[in-house]
């Protein structure tokens, strides 16, 4: 997983040297997140996720998956941020909310570092919230933070749990999602991993039961409805690419500022 996906300058949280920082709100501004196709997500989004966004999983072939939000189908480009850097969707993922903070792992430790990506507009805004109070402790805007981050960490250990379920049942299989578009032919993404409804149907009573009761089943079932959004991907696409192309009238439209002549005297206005 790209834990540091659309982090540009993410730097240790630190009291001294971030003591007077300020951190101010960027409203709907989701400008930084414009340049990507996949969110990771944790399991406990799934339900919101699967009204809105494809969900598949993605990783090192061979190796541990992880379930990310699909919001677009062309490299570096998220359709669900206009071109005015507004978020357009009703369910904003949680890696998203995070932003412009985030916990790394230390070397060799259980514990996690806290970053924050001093690349943020909002970054020591003159009219912002102080992170650190001027004794060093926490002000109620890193604190609110910090309890975010704690909150989703653990629902990260929990969706990795999830998976590792899903793999040790042998349910996840390679699929190729493809987008089609009107009168295109359809485009191709590769490198994802879908649950696959044979082998789901195959299994125990006592494994399905097992799925059932810890909550995964509907996990399981939420992203295989959402499977069904990739065409509301293509809708997207097809509406971005029609608002970026000129229609045969406008291109044949006389300039508003074009020259016009003056009878009578042979100047022009």
């Amino acid at each position: 997983m790209a834990t540091l996906l659309f982090y540009e300058r993410p730097v240790p949280l630190n009291v001294d040297v971030h003591l007077k920082a300020r951190l101010g709100s960027l409203g709907a501004n989701a400008g930084f997140a414009a340049q990507t196709n996949s969110i990771p997500l944790a399991a406990v989004e799934f339900i919101d996720t699967a009204r809105e966004y494809p969900i598949a999983f993605t990783g090192n072939e061979g190796g541990a998956l992880f379930p990310i939000a699909l919001v677009g189908v062309r490299h570096n480009e998220n359709l669900f941020v206009t071109p005015d850097n507004r978020w357009d969707g009703r369910y904003i993922p949680a890696f998203v909310r995070r932003y412009p903070f985030v916990l790394a792992e230390k070397q060799g430790a259980d514990d996690f570092n806290v970053y924050i990506d001093e690349a943020y507009p909002g970054f020591n805004a003159a009219d912002g919230e102080r992170l650190f109070t001027d004794q060093g402790e926490h002000a109620p805007l890193l604190q609110q933070a910090l309890e975010f981050l704690g909150t989703y960490q653990g629902e990260i250990t929990r969706t990795r749990q999830f998976v590792e379920r899903l793999q040790a049942l042998d349910l996840l299989i390679p699929r190729v999602l493809e987008v089609v578009r009107n009168n295109e032919p359809p485009m191709v993404l590769q490198g994802f991993s879908v649950v696959d409804e044979q082998r789901l149907a195959a299994l125990s009573d006592a494994d399905l039961l097992s799925l059932a009761r810890d909550g995964y089943l509907a996990l399981i079932y939420a992203h295989l409805g959402s499977l069904g959004n990739v065409i509301r991907l293509s809708e997207r696409l097809d509406a971005r690419l029609a608002a970026a192309t000129p229609t045969a009238a406008e291109e044949a439209a006389e300039p508003a500022s074009s020259t016009r002549k003056k009878r009578g005297n042979g100047k022009d206005t």
